[in-house]
């Protein structure tokens, strides 16, 4: 397989399409929706975020990101 070749089947985040496809969330067993924004895979039903780092997805829940948990930065000031 040829670089060129390569290139044209990985997705944005370096991730190869098909694989996404397979990919479900450790916790909950459902499948995984993809966040192009933020290059994470998101389980609605968990809650939670798996990070893509190099390309690779992080499948485990203590690295993934809560999507419950309030951001500091989104909190108004007074």
């Amino acid at each position: 397989m040829s670089d060129e070749t390569a290139t044209q089947r990985l997705g944005p985040s370096g991730v190869d399409p098909r694989l996404l496809e397979i990919l479900i969330c450790p916790v909950s067993r459902q499948p995984l929706s993809y966040d192009r924004s933020k290059d994470e895979l998101v389980s609605p039903k968990a809650r939670l975020a798996y990070p893509i780092r190099n390309g690779i997805p992080i499948m485990l829940a203590d690295e993934a990101r809560d999507l419950d948990a309030v951001e500091v930065d989104d909190e108004p000031t007074a």
